[in-house]
């Protein structure tokens, strides 16, 4: 008869607890007990696991059948890698009921989905065209001069072919609104309690999209943009200043231009600058070249040829695999491509710059297939210099007639 110590033995397995004493059997002091338990144990726990692995794949293969099922009433899919995407969205709805997620969890899973679904939908026939984001205070009076400002930028910049996002609000998203006119401009708006009723410049339009959150609105705002040009304006413009600027300096998102307009004569950009040299830079909190990521001003001109200098040469940029590819909007010369590889070697994770056609995973985009190619390995850390290397090749290199339609990686404008 076992021990009152081995009774007492046992072992936790797929949520059962097994009496392991009465199985031991045989004689023998402790020691060849414990080996007997243990060389059970093993044999009980490979038992185990492979009863859970033939459940397991009974679950999976199930799972994968009704998924089948699920995509044949879904309708049509265009690429092998849309399946592969859908396929994984359903299994994850699939682990959270597993998972017994809480209502509140579910709950914003859901709405999250479905703005986003729809937001998509909304931006879809757009996506070769360029669009400028732009943020600013929603309680700007229409008398100020910074909303004329807003109007004068909003109108000039949609004769250079570019579209208009904005919060859909007052002050100045009405103002730039205004200046752009319904047919160039989106509303992204917020469901708020108070201040944030769409202007009767976007009102009712179909590229009006209303979120309750605020996360998938900024995913939007950066998402579309191939700029971002900030107002004067309270928390909010801050919060979507910063969170700009953070993407970029960190590539989260492809590089674009940031600028920050002020009034005529204003003060409001450059005292934020000041602190942002004063008590980022000289700290040491962000970096030298950091600076040259965003570029701040009170006069139109500027920022339109900040915008428009932009995308002289440099057309859009992707990853694939890991080479970081630079559509150009026309070849580099042999000199400047020798001078990138002299200059900015130290962005480099290893290998030189080269030039070359298209990747033949970028067949996604047949209407700038035609372009020529930067393509080299780099290192990931330097976006900042990444920025200055941009600025080099739209400096120097050669300016193409032809205009080539945006870019619409899979990406979209985050990596």
């Amino acid at each position: 008869m076992p021990t009152r110590r081995a009774r007492r033995w046992q072992v936790r397995l797929g949520g059962s607890y097994w009496l392991v004493g009465q199985h031991l059997g045989g004689t023998g002091g402790g020691a060849a007990r414990s080996a007997r338990f243990d060389d059970w144990s093993r044999r009980a726990a490979v038992r185990y696991d492979a009863r859970m692995a033939r459940l397991r794949s009974s679950r999976s293969s199930a799972t994968e059948a009704l998924i089948t099922q699920v995509l044949e009433h879904a309708g049509e899919i265009t690429h092998p890698r849309q399946e592969q995407y859908v396929r994984e969205i359903l299994l994850t709805v699939m682990r959270l009921v597993r998972d017994q997620a809480s209502l509140g969890d579910l709950k914003l899973i859901n709405t999250a989905l479905k703005e986003l679904r729809y937001a998509f939908k909304v931006f879809a026939p757009y996506r070769t065209v360029r669009k400028v984001s732009t943020f600013g205070s929603a309680r700007t009076k229409e008398s100020a001069a910074v909303y004329r400002q807003a109007r004068e930028f909003a109108e000039r910049i949609c004769r250079e072919g570019y579209m208009l996002l904005t919060g859909a609000g007052g002050g100045i998203m009405r103002a730039c609104q205004e200046g752009s006119g319904r047919e160039r401009s989106f509303g992204v708006n917020i469901r708020l309690p108070f201040e944030q009723e769409p202007n009767e410049f976007i009102s009712r339009d179909p590229k009006l999209v209303s979120f309750k959150y605020f996360f998938t609105r900024k995913l939007m705002f950066i998402k579309e943009a191939a700029a971002i040009l900030l107002f004067p304006g309270g928390f909010g413009t801050h919060d979507e200043g910063f969170e700009s600027l953070t993407l970029v300096q960190t590539g989260k998102s492809r590089p674009l231009p940031i600028v920050f307009l002020d009034a005529p004569r204003g003060t409001y950009w450059k005292t934020w600058k000041r602190y942002v040299e004063d008590h980022l830079l000289r700290a040491g909190l962000i970096s030298p070249v950091d600076m040259g990521l965003f570029k701040v001003t009170d006069k139109i001109d500027d920022a339109i040829a900040e915008i428009r200098g932009f995308y002289r040469v440099y057309h859009s940029s992707r990853y694939v695999g890991d080479r970081f590819v630079i559509r150009l909007n026309a070849p580099l010369a042999p000199p400047l491509l020798g001078r990138l590889n002299d200059d900015f070697v130290d962005i480099l994770q290893d290998g030189v710059f080269e030039v070359g056609a298209a990747l033949p995973e970028e067949e996604g985009e047949p209407e700038i297939a035609h372009l020529p190619r930067l393509v080299f390995r780099f290192n990931r850390l330097s976006f900042g210099r990444l920025r200055a290397m941009i600025d080099r090749i739209n400096t120097e290199g050669p300016v193409s007639a032809a205009t080539a339609p945006a870019s619409h990686t899979a990406e979209g404008g985050l990596v």
